[in-house]
């Protein structure tokens, strides 16, 4: 199975010499205590901790999976212990607020050491992972109350959170969410109705699980305006803070899943639970995007590790498994067989697995930078610039989530491709993180539904492409010092400076197509995300070429050697998987009538 290693020298490379984060830091309130030294710090004990106690549960999770009986879900050995591990290094509280216990440290803290966490286990990263975005809802729109009664036990990792929107009639169309809150006398819910695929709904970790649940008063308008939001403790909380009476939220059952198999989904029955309304009455859906914003930023985080684990597990078996000898000509005279990576489709495969995973890793890392931002606004009061931030996340939100994901998923499957017949045996682990991956392409949103909230939300919508001219604007000027460059450098940034243009004028004509056909939009919209994530990873690969060099002439933080791959795997990118884009842009122009002029009846099978 992959032994997990933290990437620490390309996130080091990210962080001090590409984004600057240290300079980031000095500019974000109340993170005096994010010096290069404490960052370092955390780095390495999260790599730790991951190395050491993650990573070995990776494959037993797997294997074990949870067990359901009579509503309680057991989880894998070893999987408590290492949440205690977890909860007595303070990790929960990272990026939360000294008030309430945390270190207040900035919130892209928190995301590198989820990247780890991820990448070595992403089952186990689920239960503590879904608590952040519980936590970040009752801090952003919580009373006073609330916030004190709540928000110490999350922060600490003593309880663990949840979002609970889907139901069984519906998934992604919460318009048809039908689960029941009536008022009581004491200013209380009762909450009544069934929720499914609730990732950590039920386990067997922490003393308390805090769920936030989407609901319906008696009077609500119907659709998407008349959903409210509410706190549903799955024990009661005492006046002193301690653990009551168990409220009547019960585990149904456990999923059955394909991957992910440590990480309990639940089915949750709300049996007149009591619930306490968050938010405001009827505006529930928009306090829970704030939830859903940070999750989805969480799930680019998981095609971002399963790349890097992919690459990891393939990369030690190719350079140790023998087959044939080299097509240019004998390699490893001393065996009767060259290394698999001396094979150039093997090599291919190992390449596209790296650049997408350091490329990934710039683009989230680019985000985070942002989500200090959104976050410093929330915690200062000023709402002008916590929604300045989150507009400009909210872009680049679709991207990551949908084309990160999508891209995960098939360096999964060339992992399991570069081992042959032993990718697909259970004991090498490759086949796991294949099926790991599988789900992140579909919750938090498809990407279907992820390419339809870029262009038909953010693009056409609420910006009228104004998204898409300020980043290509971004691209074009990053790209224009370097346009009569030679080398590797001046093709790079030919080929972006080519690809802003492209992508604006694209944009503006199915802009001008969709008034027209309204069915452009969603025949268009996949293309049009997958096109958007390449033109995108380009342009931070183009930034990350450009340091590289720099740091080739002057001296860096890191070798010789490290920074001539960083700019030959950029080299790669530019020249076998950004021409990808070129496929989207064509069937995205294409007509709409292929799609959509069969007769329903039509799509059959006999």
């Amino acid at each position: 199975m992959p032994q997990y290693k933290a990437p620490l020298r390309d996130m080091r490379f990210l962080l001090n010499e590409v984004f600057d984060y240290s300079a980031h830091y000095a500019q974000q309130p109340n993170a005096e205590d994010a010096t290069p030294d404490m960052v370092d710090a955390i780095l390495e004990g999260a790599a730790t901790f991951c190395e050491e106690v993650l990573a070995p549960l990776n494959l037993s999770g797997d294997q074990e999976g949870c067990t359901f009986n009579n509503g309680e879900v057991t989880t894998p050995k070893g999987f408590k212990e290492a949440y205690a591990e977890y909860v007595a290094g303070g990790w929960q509280g990272i990026s939360h607020p000294k008030q309430y216990g945390g270190q207040e440290l900035p919130m892209s803290l928190n995301l590198l050491k989820s990247e780890m966490m991820g990448t070595a286990n992403w089952s186990f990263t689920m239960y503590p992972g879904l608590s952040l975005g519980c936590m970040n809802t009752i801090f952003q729109f919580g009373t006073e109350a609330q916030k004190n009664t709540y928000m110490p036990p999350l922060v600490s990792g003593e309880w663990t959170g949840t979002m609970c929107l889907t139901e069984p009639q519906c998934g992604t169309d919460l318009g048809q969410v039908k689960t029941k809150a009536e008022p009581q006398p004491d200013g209380t819910y009762k909450i009544t109705g069934t929720k499914i695929f609730i990732s950590a709904g039920e386990h067997d970790m922490s003393a308390n699980i805090i769920h936030i649940v989407l609901a319906r008063l008696p009077d609500a308008p119907k659709g998407t305006r008349g959903i409210s939001l509410f706190i549903v403790p799955k024990f009661m909380v005492n006046a002193d803070g301690s653990v009551g009476a168990r409220n009547p939220v019960v585990c149904g059952a456990i999923e059955h899943k394909m991957g992910i198999r440590a990480s309990a989904t639940a089915v949750l029955n709300f049996d007149g639970a009591t619930g306490f309304m968050i938010a405001e009455p009827n505006k529930g859906l928009e306090a829970m995007f704030t939830f859903m914003n940070t999750a989805r930023i969480g799930t680019a985080v998981q095609g971002l590790a399963h790349a890097e684990l992919s690459y990891q597990g393939s990369l030690p078996y190719a350079k140790e498994r023998r087959s044939m000898r080299a097509l240019s000509g004998k390699k490893d005279a001393d065996h009767t067989a060259d290394a698999l990576i001396w094979h150039a489709d093997v090599r291919r495969m190992l390449l596209t697995q790296r650049a997408v995973a350091e490329g990934a890793r710039a683009m989230i890392y680019n985000a985070a930078k942002l989500a200090d931002n959104m976050v410093a606004g929330v915690a200062e009061g000023n709402k002008a610039k916590y929604e300045e931030y989150d507009d400009r996340l909210g872009f680049f939100t679709p991207i990551l989530k949908g084309f990160i994901t999508e891209m995960g998923l098939e360096c999964a499957n060339l992992g399991m491709q570069v081992f042959g017949g032993h990718g697909y045996i259970k004991e090498h682990g490759m086949e796991q993180i294949a099926r790991d991956a599988r789900i992140s392409t579909l919750y938090e949103g498809t990407t279907g539904i992820q390419a339809l909230d870029l262009l038909g939300r953010k693009v056409l919508l609420q910006t009228r492409g104004k998204c898409i001219k300020e980043f290509t604007n971004e691209m074009i000027a990053q790209a224009k010092p370097h346009l009569l460059d030679g080398g590797p450098i001046g093709m790079m940034a030919r080929a972006c400076f080519k690809r802003a243009v492209q992508w604006k004028a694209m944009t503006l004509r199915i802009m001008l197509r969709a008034a027209k056909d309204r069915d452009v939009v969603s025949a268009a919209c996949y293309d049009y995300l997958m096109y958007s994530g390449f033109v995108m990873m380009g342009h931070f690969w183009l930034k990350q070429a450009i340091v590289a060099n720099e740091k080739l002439a002057k001296g860096g933080k890191d070798s010789a050697e490290f920074y001539k791959a960083k700019i030959q795997t950029a080299e790669f990118y530019f020249e076998r998987l950004l021409p990808r884009a070129d496929g989207h842009k064509k069937t995205m122009m294409a007509p709409t009538s292929s799609i959509m002029q069969m007769n329903n009846d039509h799509f059959n099978f006999s």
